[in-house]
């Protein structure tokens, strides 16, 4: 696990402690080891840093750049079965002299080229330089575990594992992008491929990037896509089968992702995506396994006692922090440097203690991000195909006509509801589009793309997303398949996984993500609904193989986010942030608010309105972030 950083600068004023710069801002990242190199072509200067944790083969036979042939290679990540592709290869007749997996990484692009990531099973971004093809490669992994982000303006081509490495680079133009940040306020992320400064992108995960640096060119290619996997025909297996094969699967991915050279540890939160890692983990090794849980002193967030409770049954080495406001203010102060864009996920603040309280023990950690996308754990799948399949849709598109006549204000007692007039709002969209699609959109949004204008002071272009796909859904094989392969292409990707890279990286630990296994996603892809959600059981499969571990009763009772009590904390303990930061004038000296509208959201919410303390939490960290990158740069 590693940062990565560097450039191609076609004016050829970039130099060596440019590069130094730009990567030592990730050390966090790597605090092992660093390496620096510039290269002269006769089109432009390339430099290529990385700062290194090192995890397989701690000596120096790991180091990078690395090089072989023509290729100069940097990278990012775990390839788990390295050793099955090295002894591929070494019957091919390549030698080897180190037992890093970036070794057999860079062979392995000599020998197959980019089908080398066909072989992969694992989590990375890398680049190459090939000097004989004079070319750059750049590669992101199916699931896009590891990020990777590049900036392309004024013939220079920056890229990094973190946007703040940009901020390094002399010519870097930091203009905030307005129609990101309107995606931000109603998703609480900034969706691939956008970020929320103008230039500046995220490439998106299965996908190559090439450079020429004979005229240029900058190309993207896909290599492996999520909807490929949904538009396979359904299994005929049946359901026993189906629930063994899937255990099989989880077996082998959640085994690879113990492969380490140093300690390793899992996140317990309690619920069925955590336990089966840490279950299937514990029933093979022989040795207690390290599991980690955060807890808080308000009852209704807690779930550290269930944590206790598995980890207890299962025999792991467990270790609980319960947390307060005290420590929510000294972990917001920080966020802005960690997240180093808008990222409103509130469940950032206990993953970062978690990842805090683990490094203490491990290097190395395995969350259980995916569940919820491959096995349908979240009701806001059953949501999307009840409101829409629920009555026709001629049906659906009048009573959508006749919501956009009445003023949600003037609807006596539901005008008093929580987070009335934005619910009302997205029904209205819902049911005008008829689509699930398009009613899973809306249930992501925190603001409607309506009130992210009023805040901003006028509408902005309404940039697609993943959300917006339409011919590229009309081959999946199972409606439900449909929505979860939008979750997995957006809010598992640029939430989830950025929520857990970002936590775990800033305190020199490696998140590892063993439900995103390439095998396992395919598979449950070809699964139908009714196995996936059984007597209106959610997480049906999973839940089967978790009970085979773990009894019933330690495991059946109400589903509760992994996230901090901030709605209590803003009225109370951490008022005074929340008023600093929204007041008119703070708001104004931003220059994108229209400090109004946003001061009436604030004063109702204050004033016991029911009014969704997210949608105050989103311009919070932007106005966190903004006072970081914006105004100390």
């Amino acid at each position: 696990m590693c940062g990565i950083a560097g450039f191609i600068d076609f004016s050829k004023k970039a130099s060596l402690p440019v590069l130094k710069d730009m990567t030592d801002a990730l050390l966090h990242r790597g605090p092992d080891d660093g390496g620096y190199e510039v290269y002269e072509h006769p089109n432009a200067v390339i430099g290529l840093g990385q700062r290194r944790l090192s995890i397989l083969d701690l000596s120096s036979g790991g180091h990078q750049p690395m090089h072989f042939k023509q290729y100069t290679m940097i990278f990012n990540g775990e390839v788990y079965n390295f050793k099955e592709i090295r002894h591929e290869l070494e019957q091919q007749g390549y030698h080897f002299t180190s037992t890093s997996d970036t070794e057999v990484l860079i062979k392995g692009y000599d020998c197959w080229k980019e089908k080398v990531v066909d072989r992969c099973i694992g989590m990375f971004a890398f680049v190459i330089y090939d000097k004989e093809e004079q070319q750059v490669i750049f590669c992101r992994d199916r699931a896009g575990v590891k990020p990777l982000y590049y900036y392309w303006h004024n013939d220079v081509l920056l890229f990094a594992s973190e946007l703040k490495s940009f901020s390094r680079f002399p010519s870097f133009e930091k203009k905030i992008d307005v129609n990101s940040v309107s995606l931000f306020l109603q998703y609480s992320y900034i969706p691939a491929p956008y970020t929320v400064f103008e230039h500046t992108h995220k490439l998106k995960p299965g996908h190559f990037m090439h450079l020429s640096l004979v005229n240029k060119a900058l190309t993207t290619a896909e290599y492996w896509s999520v909807l490929e996997a949904y538009r396979q025909p359904l299994t005929n297996m049946y359901e026993g089968d189906i629930i063994r094969h899937t255990k099989e699967l989880m077996e082998s991915a959640y085994r690879y992702r113990m492969v380490a050279d140093v300690p390793v540890g899992v996140f317990l939160s309690g619920g069925y995506d955590s336990s089966s890692v840490a279950a299937i983990l514990q029933a093979s090794s022989g040795n207690r396994l390290k599991t980690f849980t955060i807890g808080y002193k308000e009852a209704q967030f807690d779930e550290s006692k269930e944590a206790r409770r598995i980890a207890q049954h299962l025999g792991t080495d467990h270790t609980e922090w319960i947390v307060g406001p005290e420590d929510a203010r000294e972990i917001l102060e920080h966020l802005p440097e960690i997240y180093d864009e808008p990222f409103a996920d509130n469940s950032t603040v206990p993953t970062t203690l978690v990842s805090k309280l683990a490094a203490k023990q491990v290097k190395v950690v395995l969350s259980a991000d995916g569940g919820d996308e491959l096995f349908a754990g979240y009701n806001k799948f059953n949501q999307s195909l009840q409101y829409t399949e629920r009555f026709p849709k001629t049906i659906q598109g009048v009573v959508s006509k006749v919501m956009g006549i009445v003023d949600p204000a003037y609807i006596p007692y539901f005008n008093k509801q929580y987070n009335f007039a934005s619910r009302y709002e997205k029904m209205k969209l819902i049911w005008a589009s008829g689509k699930s699609q398009q009613a899973l959109k809306y249930i992501s949004q925190y603001i409607t793309e309506s009130e992210a204008a009023n805040y901003l002071g006028g509408a902005k272009s309404a940039y697609k997303t993943n959300f917006d796909m339409n011919g590229e859904l009309n081959n999946i094989n199972d409606p439900l398949n449909r929505l979860l392969s939008v979750d997995y292409k957006t809010f598992l990707v640029d939430n989830n996984l950025v929520k857990v890279d970002r936590a775990t990286m800033s305190v020199g630990i490696e998140g590892r993500e063993p439900m995103l296994d390439h095998r396992l996603v395919e598979f449950l892809a070809k699964v139908p609904a009714h196995v996936k959600v059984k007597n209106k059981t959610n997480k049906y499969i999973l839940k089967e193989i978790v009970h085979q571990y773990i009894p019933k009763t330690l495991m059946d009772r109400p589903k509760r986010p992994f996230i901090a009590p901030l709605t209590h904390w803003f009225k109370d303990e951490l008022k005074d942030q929340m008023e600093y930061y929204l007041s008119p004038a703070k708001l104004q000296q931003t220059g994108i608010f229209d400090p109004s509208h946003i001061e009436v959201l604030k004063q109702n919410y204050f004033n016991g309105g029911k009014v969704s303390h997210q949608k105050l939490w989103n311009i919070l960290v932007f106005q966190l972030w903004y006072s970081r990158w914006m105004e100390q740069l």
